[in-house]
């Protein structure tokens, strides 16, 4: 586990203590995550918590990254601020420690490992990415015809309102950069279509800083450049709660939950088809093409990323289920618990 002294007043936790949350213990091939686990532990109760309450915390990592579970959004902390919000700092003792850091461990991304070896061998600076190219939409359309990704960072609202045909919608609100080197792949070179140049400058920095520092350019003039070349644009509609509860009852619906096993083990709906998104890019789900699909997340995010991918793999009538499973429990409709069956 990578810990320092405190340099003026400050320390650099790299991967060992972040805010909020500690590092995980699952990303050695030479030790077990409950070794890790004891080694993070003592790195934790034996190093930093040794030092001063107003020593500043500096981490590696901040919210939304898949390297902790609980990150909390701000940049720097201290240890005492640590020492009384950490909820690993709690933990009693290094055996309860071990136990709860190695219980439910969200799912590695695939892409860590190539990430180290990118580290190893020393990652471009930010500010020596060389400028985007931009594309003309009938440069983009040959592009997909190719196989190309064109990855949509824009709001959800805007990519269901109108999309380019084929696009996958990853939007910057979220975890841009974790799903696309899960779902893309960090050699997967997208064409990115954003809303503003400013939009576009921070989805270019945020997948930089996990690999995919080489997209193949961008749309010029974004969605409005796409519909004045005489382009088309394909719509994903929404499906609420009550209206999927009626359809489920009595239409040939099919519903698709992306969520993570502990979520669909915590409550699900009854003849749902349950396929993490996760491992969407290993797994496409064995439903009919033609049927109505509706898709379910937890609050909406997730769902959007899959019904891009089943429309880009060719699924013609998907819908993304609004607000999700939090919208589904509020409005007190059935769930059950019975086992998963994947897609």
């Amino acid at each position: 586990m990578k810990t320092s002294l405190p340099i003026h007043g400050g320390g650099l936790t790299g991967d060992t203590l972040f805010l909020g949350d500690v590092g995980r213990p699952d990303l050695s091939k030479t030790h077990t995550p409950m070794v890790l686990a004891g080694m993070l532990y003592d790195s934790l109760h034996n190093k930093l918590l040794k030092l001063p309450d107003d020593v500043m915390v500096f981490p590696a990592h901040g919210a939304g990254s898949l390297c902790g579970r609980n990150m909390r959004a701000e940049r720097f902390s201290t240890i005492g601020t640590e020492r009384l919000t950490n909820y690993a700092l709690q933990i009693g003792s290094r055996e309860e420690f071990i136990r709860q850091l190695t219980t439910n461990l969200p799912p590695r991304p695939e892409y860590f490992p190539q990430d180290a070896q990118i580290n190893r061998a020393g990652a471009p600076s930010l500010s020596e990415l060389p400028s985007l190219a931009p594309s003309s939409a009938a440069g983009l359309q040959s592009l997909l015809d190719e196989g190309v990704i064109a990855l949509d960072v824009r709001a959800g609202d805007d990519f269901m309102f109108g999309h380019v045909p084929g696009a996958v919608s990853i939007p910057l609100s979220g975890e841009l950069a974790f799903w696309a080197g899960s779902l893309l792949g960090l050699s997967s070179r997208p064409v990115l279509i954003a809303a503003s140049q400013e939009q576009l400058s921070e989805a270019r920095t945020r997948l930089a800083r996990v690999g995919i520092d080489d997209p193949r350019g961008y749309l010029k003039d974004g969605i409005e450049g796409w519909t004045n070349a005489g382009l088309p644009l394909t719509g994903l509609p929404q499906i609420s709660g009550p209206i999927l509860n009626h359809r489920l009852r009595n239409e040939r619906v099919q519903l698709l939950d992306v969520r993570r096993k502990p979520e669909w083990e915590a409550g699900h709906i009854e003849g749902a088809i349950w396929l993490s998104l996760d491992d969407f890019k290993d797994s496409a789900p064995e439903m009919n093409r033609m049927s109505p699909i509706a898709v379910l997340c937890k609050g909406g995010y997730r769902s959007l990323i899959a019904c891009s991918l089943l429309q880009r793999a060719g699924f013609k009538n998907v819908s993304n289920v609004a607000g999700g499973w939090v919208a589904w429990e509020k409005a007190h409709l059935p769930i059950v618990t019975e086992p998963a069956i994947a897609a």
